[in-house]
This record gives structure tokens, sequence and C-alpha cells, in this order.
């Protein structure tokens, strides 16, 4: 009896579909994706440099600014006997404008009057405080009387040919800043140039600027 061999099934084939490719589908390079902590580094390396920059120049202490507010003559006589003297007195009256986050005292607070770039004399005043971002104002009073003027007795006498008198003034004030247990000394400086009409007794005209600080700390 001849034996019956089963056959095996015929082998089944499996049919690969590929995926449809979007070409909105965008694969990051690897390197690309390692710059991205070094960029990130640098951004804020730059924050840190702009807020250092900043407060820098918010906290670095800076000296104070004045302004001649109020310039009013009150008295300008000279003497040409027995010898050419002046009499002057004005009345200033000083803002002193600290623009800092610190307070500010100041110690001397000086003005001086001149004429053609010689001084006559000076007088100072007393001290004073000025708030963080704040101003204070002084009234003060300049008087001078019998004072000489040797060496410009012809120009002195030119000017008063022509009923105008040039004189000048100038206001300075110094003191310090404190920051804890650290002190920064302070300066500043204002000129004024006058010129005084005889006849009444009157300020003209003036210009008043401020003394930049690398000449005074030069």
């Amino acid at each position: 009896m001849a034996s019956s061999k089963t056959e095996p099934p015929p082998p089944q084939h499996h049919h690969y579909t590929p995926l449809p490719h979007d070409q909105n589908d965008n694969v990051l390079p690897s390197s690309y994706s390692s710059h991205l902590p070094q960029r990130r580094t640098t951004i804020l390396l730059t924050l840190l440099l702009l807020l250092l920059s900043s407060s820098l120049y918010l906290f670095w202490p800076s000296d104070p600014s004045l302004k001649i507010v109020r310039l009013k003559l009150k008295k300008v006589h000279v003497h040409t006997r027995p010898r050419v003297t002046i009499d002057v007195s004005m009345a200033v009256r000083i803002k002193v404008r600290n623009g800092d986050v610190y307070s500010m005292d100041y110690d001397a607070l000086e003005v001086g009057v001149g004429y053609r770039g010689k001084r006559l004399g000076q007088v100072r005043f007393q001290q004073g405080h000025v708030r963080a971002f704040g101003s204070s104002y002084v009234d003060a009073e300049v008087e001078f009387n019998g004072v000489g003027v040797f060496s410009d007795v012809v120009l002195l006498l030119e000017d008063l040919a022509k009923g105008t008198v040039p004189f000048d003034t100038v206001t300075e004030v110094r003191g310090k800043l404190g920051v804890l247990v650290f002190h920064f000394p302070l300066r500043a400086r204002v000129s004024c140039e006058i010129l005084v009409k005889m006849m009444n007794q009157t300020i003209f005209r003036h210009n008043c600027y401020e003394v930049s600080t690398l000449d005074l700390h030069g």
C-alpha cells in the first residue's frame, strides 16, 4: 500500500507598501542641535553684560550740576580817589542738582567775582545736603568794598567812559558722596560773564555756562 505524503502549503507572499513621504517633514541635522546650547550661552552672556553695564551706569558716582537761577545786581560803584577801587554787591540764587542714587553732602560753596579774568574776591557759604536725585537752592549775597584794580585801571576807566563794565562770576561747589564705607570727592563749577550798565545799575547782558569736570580734575 503506497503511503500518501502531505504536501506543504504554498508560501505566502507579503507585499510591502512604502508610506508616502511628506515634503514638509524636515529632519534636523545633528550639527544644528549640537549648536543650540552654545547659542543659548552666548545670548545669556550678552544679557548679563548689558545688565552689568546698565548697573554701572546707574550706580557709578557723578559730579553734581550747578545752575544760576537768578542773578541780581544790587550795587556797583567805582571810586577814583584817593585810588581806583570798586564796590560790588550781587544777589545770586544757585541750584545744586544731584543726579546720583546716593545723597550728597557739600562742605564748600564759593562764589567769586572778577573783572576781566582777575579775581576781585570770593565768599564761602554754609554746608549743605542734597538728597538722591534731588536739588537744593542756595541764596547767596556777594559784597566787596574797596577792592583795588591797580593793573587794570586804564581798562576800567575806558569801560566807565563806554557806560558798561564787564564782570565775571565763578560759583564752585565741593563735596563728597558717601557709599557704604567709601567716599567719592565731587566738584562742579559754573561761570557767568556779566555786562553791567553803569547808568541805571543793572545787568545789561549775562551768559552762564558750566565748566567741564575734565578741566576741574585735570
